[in-house]
């Protein structure tokens, strides 16, 4: 549910206000980065997630069926945690199952199980066999993969771009030139796996360049095709 104003226990000095944004922010929340969709302080340099403004108390996740997610503002205990969709670094809000011991980001766990656009339709696998066309890997984090199954990308192959990125994304405040190319590098290393004619390297390139726009989309935390759009903007400008 969306709310034009809220309070935050995070923030109890001011209230957030909803805004939709294309310019690159860190969740003060989760710690991660974000785009799109987001509650800000007017006052104050303070950005949430739209799932860390408005958490669900618990959830439960099809991959993980015997867990009971738990809404926690920072990771339990003082050892350090990772979260079990990205493998990166658990380091401020967080879905925890005691029992278990899993931990998800508030993002990676609410990412769509499908994303489907009018030409490419992407599934959430726990584990795929299928080599990543970003690390060449298999296994590793969770993945999204195409239908016709050409297509796979680690949710933590996106975060680590992302991540590399930051520092500059941070300090430019949108004007990041990094982002432009540490995106589009994803594009060079497609041409690699695929070795048909040049006509349909290029349509495959295209096809998978909409498969990674979707999902840095849906790991920023807003698989919207506006924002699908602002970052396939980036990657055409390489």
């Amino acid at each position: 549910m969306r709310y034009n104003e809220i309070s935050h226990f995070s923030h109890p000095q001011h209230t957030l206000q909803f805004e939709y944004t294309e310019f690159p922010f860190k969740c003060d929340g989760c710690k991660e980065v974000g785009i799109g969709s987001r509650y800000k302080c007017c006052t104050c340099d303070f950005d949430l997630h739209m799932h860390c403004a408005v958490p669900s108390p618990s959830i439960y996740h099809p991959f993980y069926t015997k867990c009971s997610f738990q809404f926690l503002s920072r990771p339990p205990g003082n050892t350090p945690r990772y979260c079990n969709a990205c493998e990166k670094d658990v380091k401020g809000f967080v879905y925890h199952c005691k029992a278990c011991g899993f931990d998800l980001h508030p993002c990676c766990a609410k990412l769509p199980m499908v994303l489907d656009d009018a030409e490419v339709k992407l599934y959430l696998h726990k584990k795929v066999c299928a080599s990543c066309h970003k690390c060449g890997r298999k296994g590793r984090s969770w993945s999204y993969r195409s239908t016709c199954k050409k297509y796979n990308l680690h949710v933590a192959c996106v975060r680590e771009m992302l991540m590399e990125s930051w520092p500059d994304i941070y300090v430019g405040r949108g004007k990041s030139r990094n982002l432009e190319t540490r995106i589009p590098s994803l594009k060079n290393t497609l041409q690699t796996h695929h070795h048909r004619s040049k006509g349909k390297v290029k349509k495959c390139c295209e096809m998978a360049g909409l498969a990674v726009q979707f999902v840095i989309s849906a790991v920023l935390g807003d698989p919207t095709t506006l924002i699908a759009g602002v970052i396939g903007s980036l990657m055409s400008r390489s």
